[in-house]
């Protein structure tokens, strides 16, 4: 029996997504065009627009795919039983890894990331929100818990990204590229240690 045309596609997107992915990674975005991806997935150009409408949608989708990966594994980290400050130091400790990583391992898609993030685009407005619905939930889980006491919930919200944005956004990440990373890793866990201390005794 042949594979159901759902089945088939996702196949086919899938290859072509890894084929993309792996070109970014070792060639750069001006590599990933739909002629050199089609040939390499051994299908027409056509064939790929039917998955992807432009070059831009697909590398996107590339970028898109790093950013759910992102989000999954915060997730888990939001969705654990630990008291709610011990989540949102472990939080903003994993977004801060990641992108200190994927600067270090793979600087085409980083670099991708921060246009996206300059221009901001669907995907990125899509990952903030979702970022800040894992934020708003430990947040507010430790105001329930009453391990947070803030004098105003959305302010001390801001006041999260604020703090941590330096090591969270990814064009400061990119800014701060050759700062040592033990001097970056004591940075955060000062303004960590701020954020928590502000939260659990109500200076904001």
């Amino acid at each position: 029996m042949s594979a159901r045309p759902a089945a088939r596609a996702t196949t086919a997107d899938a290859k072509l997504l890894a084929i993309a992915a792996d070109r970014l990674k070792r060639l750069g975005p001006k590599q990933v065009t739909v002629v050199a991806v089609a040939e390499e997935a051994g299908m027409t150009h056509a064939n790929v627009y039917r998955y992807f409408p432009s070059k831009a949608a697909l590398v996107d989708a590339v970028a898109g795919r790093w950013l759910a990966e992102l989000e999954t594994s915060l997730a888990v980290v939001a969705d654990a039983p630990d008291p709610a400050d011990d989540k949102l130091e472990r939080l903003i400790l994993a977004l801060a890894r990641a992108h200190r990583a994927l600067l270090a391992e793979n600087r085409h898609l980083f670099d991708v990331y921060c246009t996206a993030a300059e221009t901001s685009r669907p995907l990125i407005r899509k990952h903030r929100t979702r970022l800040r619905h894992l934020i708003e939930r430990v947040v507010d889980e430790g105001i329930a818990t009453g391990k947070f006491d803030p004098q105003d919930r959305d302010r001390a919200l801001a006041f999260v990204s604020d703090a941590a944005f330096r090591f969270i956004n990814p064009v400061a990440v990119r800014l701060d590229s050759e700062v040592p990373p033990d001097l970056l890793g004591q940075r955060l866990a000062a303004a960590i240690r701020v954020i928590l201390r502000a939260l659990a005794y109500g200076f904001v």
